[in-house]
């Protein structure tokens, strides 16, 4: 424009100041880039374990461009905003991590630039990684077990005879029997004739089967005032939180001793895993305890298949009834039921006299579901402290109930 004006008006001074503009037009436009491919990619790995565990993530862009403006989201918030080089490593975050289970660490919004910023490329699609953070391991030294025991290995004294147990009883050799389980010392006190001999029998090892099933309707934190918001950052520790801590503490202690364990997520979406023991096994429970996450639909629970004669965990807030009529019909076809309330202790600060009076009448509809589940012969843990010993405590109960092993 300024180099037609001094053409027009025959000035040479404002030709010579806009001729170097006109070229750099001229320039941009001959040498517009073309479109190319482009690919963004996220690398995550963990960096520190323990009570702050934490995660670093790395993006790759590779775009034919001479820079690359990103937009960074951390949690789902926008943290940030950088110019840098295409290329691998281009970008390096780091994130703490509040909540155990499925999160979103980073996320990238990306658009390339050429020419000092004269042409800049349309805004690539979002890309974001998930990341599955295990829960705490906690130890339980010891659980309940199923009330009949039909496995032939295992740590558990069953109630068939074999190898392994305490003594069951003495009787006759049979054909089968082995030699050196005659017990020669009986067979001379107690053999009515000559060449008669009897053999000491012992029960045999089981195993038992253990299902373990998670509600994942709602996810409650300590603050009682974030309920709802879904704010991580303020809700402390969560409901899910202690649920997957306490599948995970159940999972391993189950395997440790040689138990059978089946994993269900209650939602509609929710992961299975069917029953099955040994290192493998656990290692898979882990990683889908891991990525059990809030369920989409929080109206309905489905109803897993449990085998016969097993040991049901139901891990849930109990604030609904849902879960509460759950464990009741698995009581009631025979199984043995323990409830573990995974509710965190509620912290009812910064609440309106409305919400108190809420809070109150939420309470109490919960504790009438917990005693109704232990007049129903259910076993209720709370885990928000002393698991162990509560765990220890329900095993004994059970066994007295008659609903333990026999």
């Amino acid at each position: 424009m300024l180099a037609a004006v001094g053409l027009a008006s025959s000035r040479p001074d404002v030709v010579a100041l806009g001729l170097p503009l006109a070229l750099t037009a001229g320039w941009a436009l001959l040498s517009r880039p073309r479109p190319g491919h482009a690919r963004i990619a996220l690398r995550v790995q963990a960096v520190s374990d323990g009570d702050r565990p934490e995660v670093r993530t790395t993006v790759d862009v590779l775009l034919t461009a001479d820079a690359v403006q990103v937009a960074v989201d951390q949690d789902g918030r926008r943290t940030g905003l950088a110019d840098v080089r295409p290329g691998a490593a281009c970008v390096t975050a780091r994130s703490a991590l509040q909540h155990s289970g499925p999160s979103e660490p980073l996320g990238v919004t990306a658009r390339g630039s050429d020419l000092d910023g004269a042409w800049v490329t349309g805004l690539l699609p979002r890309t974001a990684v998930v990341w599955n953070a295990p829960p705490r391991g906690v130890r339980i030294s010891a659980l309940p077990v199923a009330p009949r025991l039909t496995g032939l290995h295992g740590a558990h004294p069953g109630s068939r005879p074999g190898q392994g147990g305490d003594f069951r009883d003495i009787q006759p050799f049979v054909p089968g029997d082995e030699l050196r389980r005659v017990d020669w010392r009986a067979t001379a006190r107690a053999a009515r004739r000559p060449g008669d001999l009897l053999v000491r029998r012992d029960d045999a090892l089981s195993d038992s089967s253990v299902v373990i099933a998670i509600d994942t309707a709602e996810d409650l934190g300590a603050v009682v005032a974030a309920w709802g918001s879904g704010d991580a950052d303020r809700s402390g520790v969560t409901s899910l939180d202690h649920a997957r801590e306490a599948a995970l503490a159940i999972a391993t202690a189950a395997v440790g001793v040689g138990d059978r364990v089946a994993y269900h997520a209650l939602s509609p979406d929710g992961v299975s895993l069917p029953s099955g023991g040994g290192v493998r096994h656990l290692a898979r429970l882990r990683r889908a305890i891991a990525a059990t996450g809030l369920g989409a639909d929080p109206s309905y629970r489905r109803s897993p298949v449990v085998p016969p004669g097993s040991i049901v965990f139901v891990l849930s807030t109990f604030v609904d009834g849902v879960a509460a009529r759950l464990a009741t019909s698995w009581r009631a076809a025979g199984h043995a039921v323990v409830a573990v309330d995974v509710l965190p202790v509620p912290e009812a600060t910064r609440l309106t006299r409305e919400q108190r009076i809420a809070l109150r009448t939420l309470l109490a509809e919960r504790a009438d579901i917990l005693t109704e589940l232990d007049h129903a012969g259910i076993e209720v843990v709370p885990w928000s402290s002393g698991a162990d010993a509560a765990m220890r405590l329900a095993a004994r109960r059970l066994t007295r109930r008659g609903t333990g092993r026999r």
